[in-house]
């Protein structure tokens, strides 16, 4: 049997997620995700292990391996660290076997993945860092708009005559979306046209790294933004040889966290086979 923490320290929040492999069955023990909101994420990656620790009934000595990914490299506690794409990949076929091609949509790009049948990478592609097709961006505009976060998916449904956001640099974008108020564009039609505007540059991720004919499972902290879901059906839809099947998961956000717990189970599974076993600190 092993135990491992998965560690993802994003942009926008921080996740934990603890594993018991044993007998080839894994087993996902406790989660726990923070907003980061201008607190120190180090110092909240503690708090988000400590949580998953104490709903799993567990204490930090009785782990075989702390894994990060994201921005995680730099947690003092963690036995070693995983590039956030090959964790993202590993626990979206956790969370979806059937996806072959997975979205990672966080808060400052957007990441398009394929891969085998075993979760190893083969293609990826991303956007831009200061593309308007993102969650940074999406946040932004739904302040200034005066909406919830959780309200934004929803709204974008009730659009009747979107306007898409042309523009690709970020700034330039909200101008363009500060025009469409004034101009008395309504908050679902806006909505709906910055989904629109994100859904069409990720199906070009999708396309470019030969996703056709793969389920697409969406991760990160857009994952339940059903707004963005549909938008990116509606897309890729409307485009020449794509034919995906575009699929969320409750647990999407905590992808990362879980692939960088699976892989910790198999470096330390390795480790110990090899007679290298490191022990979490």
């Amino acid at each position: 049997m092993i135990l491992a923490a998965g560690i993802d320290v994003g942009t926008g929040a921080v996740k934990a997620a603890i594993f018991r492999v044993e007998n080839g069955k894994e087993e996902w023990l406790s989660r726990s995700v923070m907003r980061i909101r201008q607190r120190d994420p180090l110092e909240l990656a503690r708090e988000a292990f400590e949580q998953t620790l104490e709903d799993a009934g567990l204490k930090e000595e009785d782990l075989d391996y702390i894994a990060t990914t994201g921005e995680g490299e730099s947690i003092p506690f963690h036995t070693g660290h995983f590039y956030s794409m090959t964790t993202h990949a590993r626990g979206a076929r956790h969370l979806d076997p059937s996806a072959e091609a997975m979205l990672d949509c966080g808060a400052l790009h957007g990441r398009a993945i394929v891969t085998d049948d075993r979760g190893k990478v083969e293609n990826y592609k991303m956007t831009s860092q200061c593309a308007s097709g993102s969650g940074q961006f999406l946040e932004n505009i739904a302040r200034y708009l005066g909406i919830a976060q959780d309200e934004i998916g929803e709204l974008s449904k009730q659009a009747d005559d979107p306007e898409e956001v042309s523009s690709i640099c970020a700034v330039l974008a909200e101008t363009d979306v500060i025009n469409m108020v004034s101009r008395g564009i309504t908050a679902p039609n806006i909505l709906k046209g910055i989904h629109l505007s994100m859904a069409s540059r990720l199906a070009r991720l999708l396309k470019s790294i030969g996703a056709n004919g793969k389920t697409v499972l969406v991760t990160g902290g857009l994952a339940q933004d059903d707004g963005l879901v549909e938008a990116m059906r509606e897309e890729l839809a409307k485009m020449k040889g794509m034919e995906c099947k575009v699929v969320s998961h409750p647990d999407s956000i905590y992808a990362g966290a879980i692939g960088a717990a699976l892989w910790g189970t198999f470096r330390h599974k390795r480790l110990a086979e090899s007679g290298m076993l490191l022990k979490a600190s």
